[in-house]
C-alpha cells in the first residue's frame, strides 16, 4: 500500500481529530466556553482586600493577593467592615456566597444584577448591599487597571484548560452518544484565586463552573460537564424515580454520604449516575473496578451498583442516553435494590491525622507525554508530537490514545505505512483481553474512518467501505465521525484541495 505526501496532508486537513480535537470555540453559537470574569476577578479579590485568607492552595505569599491585601482607602475600610458582618464560620461558604454573587453580576464598575431580585439565588440575598460596596471598592482600588495587568496570564490559564476540556467533552458526550445542545451553556471560567475549590453553579440554561487550573483536574471538569448532560435527564424523568425513593432513604443512613446529597433524592440519584458513567468510561481491571463500586457505596452511593449493569446494556444499545434514560431505569431491578440496601452496614467517617494539605494529584509520566504530544501535533510540530508520543508508549505500548496520536503525527510527516499500521493496531485493540487497553469509542471511531479513507486513497475500495461500516457499529462514537463514515460509505474519499494552513 502506497500514497503520496500531498495525499496525506490532504487527509489530516480534511480529517477530524477527534481524541485531541481544536478546542471549543467561544463563540456565541457554542454551548461550551472557556472564560475569565472581571467580575470574578473584583469580588475575589475584594475578599482577599477584605481580609480573607483561608483559601485552599492559595498562599498569602502569591504576589497578586499580596497587592490585594495591600489596598487601602475609605472604600476599602468599608469593604472590609461589610465582609465582617457577612462573613461564615465555615471559609468554604464564605467564598462560595460570593463567587454565586459574581457569576449573577453584571459587569463593572457597577456590577448591576443581571436577574430580578425575586429570581437572585438565597446566596445573593444574603448580601444585600455588597453591590455598592464592591462599586465604590472598585473605583477606588483602581481594579480595572489591575484586571488589564492581570487579563493575559488569565487568557493564558484558559488556553491551556481548553485541550482537557475538549477531551472531557468528546469522551462524555460521545459515550453518552449525545449532541450538546445549544439552548444551554456551559461556562469554565479562570479564577486562580479559588485556590482548590471548584465552584459549579446552574442557574437557568447557564452552567457555570469557577476553578484554577493548576489545582483542578480533567476529572474534576468531566465530573461537572456529565452533571451538564444528565442533570436534566434526571429532572424530566424525576416521577419515574420516585420507586428509588426507599435507597435513598437507605443512603441516609451512610456517615460519608456528603451533606448537600442528603437534601435531594434528584441530586442523589444524578452523582450516583454521573459516578456510574465515569467508572464505565475509566475501563478499569475488574478487581479496581469492583473496589471503586465498593468505596462509591460506603460513601452512600448505592445506587452505583445497579447502574452499573444498566450503563453496560445500554453501550451495547444504539439510541442516545435521552432516549433510553426510561430503558435505563427499568433494567434495575428496584425491589431486590431495596432488600439488598436495606440490610448494608457503612463504614463510619474516617478521622484524618494531622498533616500537610494535600497538593494537587501528580501527573504520570505518560499523560505527560501524551499531553505535550497532543499540544505538539496542534501546533502541526510532527516530530516533536512522534517523540513525546513515543515516550508514552516506552511507558504503555499497548496505550490506545498514544498510538492514535502517534498515527495522526505520522500523518502529518507523510508516513503512510506507519500511519496505517498504528491505526491498525487501535483498531485491533477494541477486543483486547485487559480493558485499560481499549480504545474509547471517540478514538476507536476516528481510527476506522483513517483507515477507510487510507484505503480509498491506495484505491482499495471494498476494504475501505468495510472500515467505514466498522466506524459506524461503534458504541459511543461521535456524530461527526458516524458522517464522515458514512459519506465514505457512500462515495470514495477524495481530498479536497486546501490551503496547507488551515482556518
Amino acid at each position: 500500500m502506497r500514497w503520496g505526501l500531498p495525499a496525506f496532508a490532504a487527509l489530516f486537513l480534511c480529517a477530524a481529530w477527534p481524541a485531541q480535537a481544536a478546542p471549543p470555540q467561544d463563540t456565541a453559537s457554542s454551548p461550551v466556553h472557556v472564560d475569565a470574569s472581571p467580575q470574578l476577578f473584583a469580588v475575589v479579590g475584594a475578599l482577599y482586600a477584605a481580609g480573607f485568607d483561608r483559601a485552599p492552595n492559595v498562599s498569602n505569599g502569591d504576589p497578586l493577593v499580596a497587592r490585594f491585601r495591600a489596598l487601602q482607602g475609605p472604600a476599602t475600610e468599608e469593604l472590609r467592615g461589610y465582609f465582617r458582618n457577612h462573613s461564615s464560620a465555615d471559609p468554604a461558604a464564605t467564598i462560595s456566597r460570593y463567587v454565586t454573587f459574581a457569576l449573577v453580576a453584571g459587569p463593572p464598575p457597577k456590577f448591576e444584577m443581571t436577574m430580578q431580585r425575586a429570581e437572585l439565588p438565597p446566596d445573593v440575598l444574603e448580601l444585600d448591599g455588597f453591590r455598592d460596596v464592591l462599586a465604590n471598592f472598585y473605583q477606588e482600588a483602581k481594579i480595572d487597571a489591575l484586571w488589564s495587568e492581570y487579563r493575559p496570564r488569565y487568557e493564558q490559564s484558559g488556553a491551556q484548560l481548553r485541550e482537557p476540556l475538549t477531551r472531557a467533552v468528546l469522551s462524555t458526550s460521545g459515550y453518552l452518544r449525545e449532541l450538546v445542545s445549544t439552548t444551554r451553556v456551559f461556562t469554565v471560567y479562570v479564577e486562580p484565586l479559588v485556590g482548590g475549590q471548584i465552584h459549579v453553579r446552574n442557574i437557568g440554561d447557564q452552567y457555570a463552573l469557577v476553578g484554577n487550573p493548576a489545582v483542578n483536574s480533567l476529572d474534576e471538569l468531566r465530573h461537572a460537564f456529565l452533571h451538564f448532560l444528565l442533570d436534566p435527564l434526571v429532572i424530566r424523568y424525576r416521577d419515574q424515580l420516585v420507586p428509588e425513593d426507599p435507597m435513598f432513604r437507605a443512603a441516609q443512613r451512610a456517615p460519608r454520604l456528603p451533606e448537600s446529597l442528603r437534601k435531594d433524592s434528584l441530586a442523589f440519584f444524578s452523582e450516583c449516575l454521573v459516578h456510574a458513567v465515569e467508572l464505565r468510561l475509566r475501563k478499569l481491571p475488574p478487581a479496581q473496578l469492583a473496589a471503586e463500586v465498593d468505596r462509591a457505596e460506603g460513601d452512600g452511593l448505592v445506587m452505583v451498583r445497579p447502574l452499573m449493569p444498566a450503563l453496560a446494556k445500554f453501550e451495547k444499545s444504539e439510541p442516545s442516553m435521552g432516549f433510553y434514560f426510561t430503558d435505563l431505569l427499568k433494567s434495575i431491578d428496584a425491589p431486590a435494590e431495596r432488600f439488598r440496601v436495606a440490610a448494608l452496614r457503612f463504614p463510619p467517617v474516617e478521622t484524618p491525622a494531622a498533616s500537610e494539605p494535600a497538593g494537587p494529584p501528580a501527573v504520570s509520566e505518560k499523560d505527560r507525554a501524551l499531553d505535550e504530544g497532543d499540544r505538539l501535533t496542534a501546533a502541526r510540530d510532527a516530530a516533536g508530537a512522534t517523540a513525546a508520543y513515543e515516550r508514552a508508549l516506552a511507558i504503555a505500548p499497548n496505550d490506545p490514545r498514544a498510538l492514535y496520536g502517534d498515527g495522526v503525527a505520522a500523518l502529518l510527516l507523510g508516513q503512510g505505512e506507519r500511519a496505517f499500521d498504528l491505526f491498525t493496531q487501535v483498531a485491533s485493540a477494541e477486543t483486547a483481553a485487559d480493558p485499560a487497553a481499549r480504545p474509547d469509542g471517540v478514538t476507536l471511531a476516528w481510527a476506522h474512518v483513517y483507515l477507510g479513507r487510507l484505503h480509498d486513497l491506495a484505491g482499495e475500495r471494498d476494504q475501505a467501505v468495510a472500515e467505514y461500516r466498522s466506524a459506524l457499529a461503534v458504541a459511543g462514537a461521535p456524530d461527526a465521525a458516524r458522517a464522515a463514515a458514512q459519506k465514505g460509505v457512500d462515495q470514495a474519499y477524495q481530498p479536497a484541495a486546501r490551503n496547507p494552513s488551515p482556518g
